[in-house]
């Protein structure tokens, strides 16, 4: 592994480095942990945690390999939205741009984050092709006419087994049709009553922070996906068009006696997470284990 800026690091170094950054973690620290995350699961019972007896305890400190590139792309296409009699940019102003001769403000390095923009020049206007630019269409609920069929009496102008009128309708039989409020048409939803559109090209250009991840091997039997994600201390910084990070994750294998058997529980990270695969006060299944 070479890394630019750190060439005459050696594993040797990351180890000794390792030794003096990382505190060991002893026998209080580990009943610490182990109480605090069967406090967080609610079918775990605290007697274990409290009366365990910690025969032994194996700590490795593994490194984490971070290598996060951040890229740039842009792409072009065609949309529109409704024109409200705005000045349009179109090509009688001028040859639109090529997509990567437009100046943007980047964001900070290695933040991820997607903008459109408008190209210029690429603006024209069109009637609208939902509505044909009448601004609205005839409402699919009443087809124009306003009223529907009375949804308590089903147009009889009576309900069934009552006496008098429909109450609803008054006796008519018809009812105001709820879809277009009784307008008989709806708002085009395309243009919003525009009835034209102003269809041009959008710029998406996208940021994107690409990961690369490495742990070291170890020879606990812990998953591998924890240690990938648990909270470690960085050692080695680089940072330039590509950042690269080294950091330390402690990972302790706490061997214990409870109730004439012995087990084993697992302390990772520097904020002292815990995996344990066979936790001997469990009283259900809907807690999980990690």
């Amino acid at each position: 592994m070479r890394m630019r800026g750190a060439d005459h690091w050696s594993w040797a170094a990351v180890e000794t480095r390792m030794k003096i950054r990382v505190p060991v973690v002893t026998e209080e620290v580990a009943r610490e942990a182990l109480l605090s995350f069967v406090s967080s699961k609610c079918c775990y019972g605290r007697s274990a945690a409290r009366d365990l007896v910690i025969q032994q305890m194996k700590q490795q400190m593994l490194c984490r390999y971070r290598l996060e590139t951040f890229s740039e792309s842009r792409i072009s296409e065609w949309t529109f939205q409704p024109f409200t009699n705005h000045v349009v940019d179109g090509p009688r102003r001028g040859t639109s741009p090529k997509l990567w001769d437009i100046k943007v403000q980047v964001p900070p390095m290695f933040q991820e984050e997607t903008r459109k923009f408008q190209v210029p020049h690429s603006s024209l206007v069109k009637e609208c092709h939902k509505c044909h630019g009448r601004g609205h269409y005839k409402c699919s609920g009443c087809h124009g006419a306003s009223m529907v069929r009375c949804p308590s009496c089903s147009g009889a102008k009576r309900r069934a087994k009552q006496p008098g009128r429909c109450q609803l309708c008054s006796g008519s039989g018809r009812h105001r049709c709820s879809t277009c409020s009784g307008r008989g048409n709806k708002t085009c939803a395309t243009c919003k009553g525009e009835k034209k559109l102003l269809h041009f090209v959008q710029l998406v250009i996208v940021w994107k922070n690409s990961l690369f991840e490495f742990v070291s091997e170890h020879r606990l039997d812990c998953p591998g996906q924890l240690l990938a994600k648990a909270q470690g201390e960085t050692l080695f910084r680089d940072e330039n068009t590509t950042r690269q990070t080294i950091e330390l994750i402690p990972l302790t294998e706490v061997h214990y006696w409870y109730q004439g058997k012995t087990n084993v529980y697992y302390i990772y990270g520097t904020d002292h997470r815990v995996y344990v695969a066979d936790y001997p006060e469990r009283y259900c299944c809907s807690c999980t284990i990690i």
